[in-house]
């Protein structure tokens, strides 16, 4: 697909980027080499090939669920200006 400057500087402008003509000048050829590689993508034969969500199969390692803190509620909530049977207090903003 051949670009022109003009479409360059439509899509910066849809996109709410400011580019000069120079600028604009030298996105054509990297945009047109992108696209490029679209097309021949697109051209690739896909059909039977299931979509991943990751290239490599393999399982996120997960540490044990267990408690390596101790309990500082008290501590934290001393510098607060209202509590209630340990939750923090909260002017309401919703009505």
């Amino acid at each position: 697909m051949a670009l022109e400057p003009e479409d360059v500087r439509r899509a910066a402008h849809l996109a709410r980027l400011g580019l000069n003509d120079d600028e604009a000048e030298r996105y054509v050829d990297d945009l047109s080499r992108i696209l490029d590689m679209v097309d021949r993508l697109q051209a690739v034969d896909t059909q039977g090939v299931a979509p991943l969500a990751h290239p490599l199969d393999t399982t996120q390692r997960l540490r044990a669920d267990e408690v390596t803190e101790p309990n500082q509620r008290e501590r934290f909530q001393r510098c607060a200006p209202a509590v209630e049977n340990g939750l923090y207090l909260v002017p309401r903003v919703v009505e």
